[in-house]
Parts: structure tokens; sequence; C-alpha cells
């Protein structure tokens, strides 16, 4: 008998195999697709290898403004996708040589009983079952994937031809980068979103910022839209990015009687299903849909299966990194929501026009904006656009988590000339 049995091998899963492993319990993990899920293989990895590459293109088309002079520039698709594949495939290894001490099953799976697993003809019992199955992109009813010109973001990592035309139905996180990728690369595209902003989640001030640079980028911009209103004859290409569902098909949940809400599997405040012994982690509990919160879950699962003080997974310090171009990230609370409950906040307020490091790089575009309790002065929230704002954020998400006030944070010396002291500079101006 296994201590643990791990059905998906995503970042939920991995993460709570190398848990389970470091807690020296016997481990098996299965995967019905590939090693690391969605992340590495349809997600985050080779989506950002296709955006690093399309921003190298827009950097050298803009050479001339450092003094470089380049001609006959070009876009060689296949050579990109080859990069991709092989950073995917370099990652991947890399992930493979982490299993030594994990039996690793290439397989699919169904639950039959609440320790017991079946894997082909074989079946495996275990003390504790956590489902770790990730999600994939949601299809809209009156706009189906037929996966050639309709296509999902899966098909839009693999294309061998960048598309003359291309509607993205969808502003979130996921149309706007490859809105802004293809763009780069020399698509017409028109961005689609039904909200009266783009990334409808995110804070307001971005999202009008985002698309304010994308209109002057060349592309359509179109919010409160509707999908009736658009002829899908007049695009090479449609990509529907409207979020993604979780995989909880096919693993006999329902014959458990294991509990399913609104599509996803339902999970207490510490990542137990309604059966004992079964606990769900990452995309599949639909909580928020990260790859870094779904490690975060992965190993807290793990810790509260094998531990006598169990501990909620109520972490919400997660930082949303967005890879358009510029970058936007956040972090804790939004503006929008201090002021909904009725908190009072101060708000502070950079632009990155005054930080020497973005004159240098002729990137300034963009903001840091950081939100304060006016009561206690605790930072208790932020959201950046412009470069680097995916790294910075985690200095403000240190900041939240530990609980520092604004004066603590003044106290740190940052080096110049850096974007980082764009933190700093944005404490002395509220």
């Amino acid at each position: 008998m296994y201590d643990l049995v791990i059905i998906g091998a995503g970042w939920a899963g991995f993460n709570a195999a190398q848990k389970a492993k470091e807690l020296g319990l016997k481990v098996c993990l299965i995967e019905s697709n590939q090693i690391g899920g969605t992340c590495l293989n349809h997600g985050c990895i080779p989506t950002k290898t296709l955006i690093a590459c399309a921003k190298l293109f827009s950097l050298a088309k803009k050479s001339s403004n450092f003094g470089i002079e380049l001609d006959n520039l070009r876009v060689n698709l296949s050579a990109i996708q080859e990069k991709k594949n092989q950073v995917v495939l370099r990652l991947k290894q890399g992930m493979q040589s982490e299993l030594t001490g994990i039996e690793f099953i290439n397989s699919p799976a169904e639950i039959i009983s609440a320790q017991e697993v079946k894997i082909n003809d074989r079946t495996v019992k275990a003390k504790f079952i956590l489902i770790a199955t990730g999600s994939q992109p949601f299809c809209l009813p009156e706009l189906k994937f037929d996966r050639k010109k309709i296509i999902s973001s899966d098909e839009a990592l693999a294309l061998s031809e960048i598309p003359r035309s291309l509607l993205v139905i969808g502003g979130g996180v996921i149309g706007c980068e490859f809105a802004g990728l293809f763009s780069a690369l020399g698509s017409a595209v028109t961005i689609a979103e039904k909200m009266p902003q783009l990334l409808p989640s995110e804070d307001r001030d971005i999202a009008r910022k985002i698309e304010v640079i994308f209109k002057k980028k060349g592309m359509e911009v179109v919010t409160n839209a509707e999908i009736s209103a658009f002829n899908l004859d007049n695009y090479t290409k449609v990509l529907v990015c409207v979020g993604r569902s979780a995989n909880i098909h096919g693993l006999g949940l329902e014959k458990l009687g294991i509990e399913i809400k609104n599509n996803r599997i339902a999970v207490d405040d510490y990542l137990k299903c309604n059966l004992n012994n079964i606990y769900a982690a990452g995309d599949c509990t639909a909580k928020i849909m990260l790859a870094h919160y779904a490690a975060y879950q992965g190993v807290t699962a793990v810790e509260n299966m094998f531990s006598d003080s169990r501990k909620k997974a109520d972490n919400l310090t997660v930082p949303v990194c967005i890879f358009t171009e510029p970058q936007i990230a956040s972090v804790g609370i939004k503006e929008s929501q201090a002021l909904a409950c009725g908190l009072r906040i101060k708000v502070y307020k950079f632009d990155f026009r005054g930080n020497a490091m973005a004159q240098i790089i002729d990137e300034t575009e963009g903001f840091v904006k950081v939100m304060v309790n006016q009561e206690t002065g605790l930072i208790i929230g932020a959201a950046i656009i412009g470069p680097l704002a995916t790294e910075l954020i985690a200095p403000l998400a240190v900041a939240i988590s530990a609980g520092l006030s604004v004066s603590e944070v003044k106290a740190i010396i940052f080096a110049h000339p850096t974007f980082s002291e764009s933190l700093l500079n944005a404490l002395n101006k509220p």
C-alpha cells in the first residue's frame, strides 16, 4: 500500500509528490498525459517563451533608438516554435529527474474507493488520494472549437503560420497575452471583451492603461462586446479565451459521490473532499487558477494529510502576473475592493517615466500603484504595469505577507539605477 496516490502531474501534483517524498512517504504519481500539466505543456512556459521571442523582435525593430542599425528583420516562426519546444523539453527532463524515489505511472486513472485507484488492469491502494487533474480551455456552446479556424490557446501555441488577422474572444489574462504576442509578430489583432474593461478582475487604472497601450500598438479593442456582432469570415483565426474548466470527468467521482460544485471539485478549508482520505488541489478545485497557487495547494494538502496540526489553505496573498508588453502584476487588495468594504486607504503612485533605468532602456510606459491602510499604515495591495512588473511584485507580496508598513519599506535601501527603486519612489508620492 502507498501512503499517497496522486492523480495528475501538473504543478499541484508534482509539488505534492515532492513534499511527500521529503516526508519519507511512499508515493505513486499518475499522469494520463505529459508530466508538467498545463503549465509546462500548454500554458505558462510555452506562452512566455513565445512572448519572449516576440519582445526581442519588437526591441530589434526599435534598435535605432539605441544607435544600432539592423536591416531585413523577419520572423522565423518555425525557429521560434523550436525554441519553445526545446525550453519545454529541458524543463520536462528536469522534472523527470526529480521523480527519483517516486513511482511515476503514465496512464489514465479511476478512483474506485476512498483508498483504491484503478490504473488500466491494475488496482493500487493508498492511505490517501490527491486529485490534481488541472483544467482545460473552456468551450463556448455557440463557438465550439474546430481546432482549425476557431481555436483555443492550445492550438494557438502550435501555429505554423502567423495569422494575417486574429480575433481574440475574451480580454482576460490569456486573451491579452495572446493578443499582444500575435500583434508583436505582425497579426492584425482585434480583442473583444464582454465586460466594460479588459482584465475585468484587475485594477481599473491598470485596465485602462493596457487598453490605451494596445490601441497605440494598432490593435482594435472592443469592450461590452457581443460575439454575434463579429463576422468571423473577416478573420484568419478566431482565438477563444474565455476561461478554463476543471478536468473532473472520467475519474469516477460521480460513482463515489464526491461533491462537485459549479463544475469543480468541492473541498473544505483544508483541501479535503467530502469523502475522508481524498483531497484535491490545483485548477480542478477552480479556486485560483495559477500554477504557483496550485503548488501551494498541493504542498498544503500533503501537510494536512500527514500532520496532526492541520492548517487552512487560506493564504490569499497570491501575486497575479500577466505577460503582456508592458507586463502587469498585482497582489493583495485592489483599490475598488477596499472602497467597496469601506476601508480607508491611501493610494501611492509613481510613473515609470520618472525612473532612470526605464529611460535608459526606453521602456517608460506604466506605473506602480500601492494601496495602504490609512489607519495602520500597512501595505495591503499593489498593482504594477510596466517593465519587469512580474518581478517587481515579489517584494510587495513579501511586504503584505510580513505586515510591513510604509515607513518600514521606506527604510530599506534600494539600488540605483534600478526598476526596483520605483517601489520606493511610489511610497514617497501619495
